[in-house]
Formats: C-alpha cells, sequence, structure tokens
C-alpha cells in the first residue's frame, strides 16, 4: 500500500494542474487520489489502534 501523505500530495498537485490547465478530468483523479489518501490514512490508523488494543489485551492476560 502507497504512503496515503504522498497521495494527498500527488492528488493536490494533481488537481491544481488540471484547474491551471482547465482539464476537468485531471482535476476531478486529483480530487479522487487525495480521497484515496485519506482513506488510507483512517484505514492505517484503525489497524493502528486495532492491534494496540490487541497487544494491550494480551498483555494483561
Amino acid at each position: 500500500m502507497s504512503d496515503s501523505p504522498m497521495d494527498k500530495a500527488k492528488g493536490k498537485a494533481k488537481e491544481m494542474t488540471g484547474k491551471v490547465t482547465g482539464d476537468r478530468r485531471q482535476e476531478a483523479e486529483g480530487k479522487t487520489d487525495q480521497a484515496k489518501g485519506k482513506v488510507k490514512g483512517a484505514v492505517d490508523e484503525a489497524r493502528d489502534r486495532a492491534k494496540g488494543m490487541k497487544d494491550s489485551m494480551q498483555n494483561d492476560g
């Protein structure tokens, strides 16, 4: 899985390029890439929290 901050940055650059050039498709792709980055970040965060909970439960038992 690629890095979510990188996805967001690439998406923002793609969106801005699309806006400047008037390419609505590229602009939309950039927004999509940014959304993917946000979702990946949320999934990674949830996975880390779940792992932390699992680890703490194992240490308590």
